[in-house]
């Protein structure tokens, strides 16, 4: 797979940034949406972010609503990750993560294996993959949540610094 790093990311507030922003770090990048019923999972995402970033870690989210259950605009789904679930992570700009005009990013990610070996489309909300700082990629489903202990201990052994 590709570096990841040079590829544009427009965050939430409209700053353009790359993925480089965050070299160096392991990084779970999120497909989230605020009206799903994984939504909770919120809760995780920022537990792992104030347990770890301090680390060399970060989250960072992708609203997308190609499940239709995000909100339109960018100021509406901050206010409500902000208020609702005290989100301190970086997020993007609402971005599309399969099909015709999907984020350079998910074209990459994308190619990345399940734990089935499956990789390709997003399949629903919260898909979770975990970027490396040497660029490997793990593609957690859905259904898997961000504090399971496999997620866990694959953040904690990969953390900078980290024995092996």
């Amino acid at each position: 797979m590709p570096t990841l790093d040079p590829i544009p990311v427009t965050l939430i507030d409209g700053r353009e940034t790359t993925f480089g922003e965050w070299a160096g770090q392991v990084r779970l990048v999120v497909n989230v949406a605020s009206r799903c019923g994984y939504t909770p999972q919120y809760e995780q995402l920022e537990e792992l972010q104030r347990r770890y970033a301090d680390r060399g870690f970060t989250v960072v989210g992708f609203p997308s609503n190609q499940f239709l259950q995000e909100f339109g605009g960018d100021d509406k789904i901050a206010a409500y990750c902000s208020a609702t679930w005290g989100v301190t992570f970086p997020m993007a700009s609402k971005t599309k993560v399969n099909g015709r005009g999907r984020h350079p990013l998910y074209a990459e990610l994308t190619q990345a294996t399940d734990a089935k070996g499956k990789a390709g489309n997003v399949k629903w909300n919260f898909e979770k993959f975990l970027v490396l700082p040497d660029g490997a990629v793990h593609r957690f489903r859905t259904s898997i949540r961000p504090d399971d202990p496999e997620v866990v201990a694959l953040i904690e052994k990969s953390l900078p610094g980290s024995a092996d």
